[in-house]
């Protein structure tokens, strides 16, 4: 089932909350609550959310009470600015906010309002439709990458439910892994919301394919011991230079490996790479609620002092110089990766 779905005139969502200990589904009505769903993380990961804003803009032009073109454009405007505000880092949210905003075009002038509505709807299912065949192709690509045999590090979750369906950087292990490769996944806790050991895991344990949890500082002891050949993550942006900004802790991830040569590749759509930034220091980072970092419990018992203060970043930027490629539904992109991401 996909992560992201229309029907009804709503919005479907997997609430990515209750996972692995439950597969819930949420139905949400107005834009406003797609915006909640992704501040929240009932929704995440960079394509999964851009779906979702786009399906949240599908709602807004159906809660519009707008009787002609202008003014449904305006209540439209509204929506995306509140979509947009929900979550500052990943690319793919804007993306798609404006994406639908530039199909409307010319069909304003002289349109029905309910044929602008039903613009948008088409709009946002051709994003997401779009987003399933993009993952399977840099599931190809990416493939080629991965030799029989490898023992693959992985951080955060990048699979299925980071996007509509199939997955980026867990979608290239699932395409190796029916072509008949034998693959054994560390997947890193990812802390402080753990999508790795909740999401990663569960998704791994649905497509059969073997795994361990580690946590996120053991990675380092897995690439100097050489019991890993590869390392992959996502990205929620990429500079034109080819920094990637992407789940707090891939830089450290990114900096063993490279110091011990293992390969680093970053898996994402070309809706991800934000030409506009010449470099990493230009990508906003979402500072999110301390109380992630501090209601975390061991047995039980909560582990940090209740009077304790705490900083939670949820992404960093890994240098382009760390990162030994980049899939793209269009190909590998290899450095230098300034001239060759255009």
């Amino acid at each position: 089932m996909r992560t992201v779905y229309w029907e009804n005139d709503s919005l479907h969502l997997i609430d990515q909350r209750r996972l692995p200990g439950s597969l819930e589904i949420v139905t949400l009505h107005t834009h406003a609550q797609v915006a909640e769903a992704i501040r929240n993380m009932t929704v995440r990961g960079a394509p999964a959310i851009g779906a979702a804003a786009a399906f949240g803009m599908a709602l807004a032009a159906l809660e519009s009470r707008a009787r002609s073109a202008a003014p449904l454009l305006l209540d439209l405007e509204s929506a995306a600015r509140t979509l947009k505000a929900s979550r500052p880092t990943a690319v793919n949210l804007a993306w798609a906010v404006d994406r639908i905003l530039r199909a409307l075009g010319n069909r304003l002038e002289g349109s029905s309002v309910d044929g602008i509505r039903q613009a948008v709807i088409n709009e946002a299912q051709k994003i997401a439709d779009e987003d399933v065949e993009i993952n399977k192709r840099m599931g190809l690509h990416g493939s080629a990458l991965l030799e029989d045999g490898d023992t693959i590090i992985h951080h955060c979750n990048t699979g299925a439910l980071a996007v509509v369906d199939w997955g980026t950087a867990l979608g290239v292990i699932r395409t190796a892994h029916e072509q008949g490769k034998r693959l054994h996944v560390l997947v890193d806790e990812t802390r402080p919301r753990l999508q790795g050991a909740r999401l990663t895991a569960w998704e791994l344990e649905q497509y059969g394919i073997s795994y361990e949890i580690i946590t996120d500082n053991m990675a380092g002891y897995f690439l100097r011991s050489g019991q890993a050949q590869k390392v992959l993550f996502g990205a929620d942006r990429v500079a034109a230079n080819g920094d990637v900004a992407n789940k707090i802790g891939t830089y450290m991830l990114a900096l063993a490996a490279h110091d011990n040569r293992v390969p680093v590749y970053s898996v994402a759509p070309t809706s991800s790479i934000d030409l506009s930034l010449p470099d990493g220091s230009h990508i906003p980072i979402e500072e999110r609620d301390p109380e992630e970092v501090l209601g975390l419990q061991f047995h039980g018992e909560r582990v940090a002092p209740l009077g304790a203060r705490a900083r939670n970043p949820a992404f960093d930027v890994t240098p382009a110089r760390l990162i030994t490629a980049i899939v793209t539904e269009n190909g590998i992109v290899w450095p230098p990766f300034d001239e060759n991401i255009r």
